[in-house]
């Protein structure tokens, strides 16, 4: 049967055309809607910018080419705690009978 129950993987072939243009709709909706400058991201820093141009001859005249290099740093805004894989004592959580 090509119905699909609740709970079930739906396959490609399973979706029909209105089911995919209204996922794809949606997740257009969801893109639309979000801040991309709303807290809770990572935030970016530039490490090293690099710019290289050239002139290069092509049988439509010179051309300039230009090749940039953006590298950055995406440090998440929230690191994890690592205060709950530490013991009282400061040590990490480990066998407590001292075998190891």
């Amino acid at each position: 049967s090509g119905l699909l129950r609740f709970g079930q993987m739906s396959q490609p072939a399973n979706k029909s055309i209105m089911r995919s243009l209204g996922e794809f709709c949606g997740h257009v909706l969801k893109g639309v809607r979000t801040d991309p400058a709303a807290p809770g991201g990572p935030v970016s820093r530039v490490a090293r910018e690099r710019v290289e141009e050239e002139l290069r001859d092509t049988p439509a005249g010179r051309v300039l080419v230009r090749r940039t290099v953006i590298e950055e740093i995406l440090v998440p805004s929230a690191p994890p705690n690592v205060a709950d894989a530490t013991r009282d004592d400061g040590r990490r959580d480990g066998p407590r009978d001292g075998a190891r």
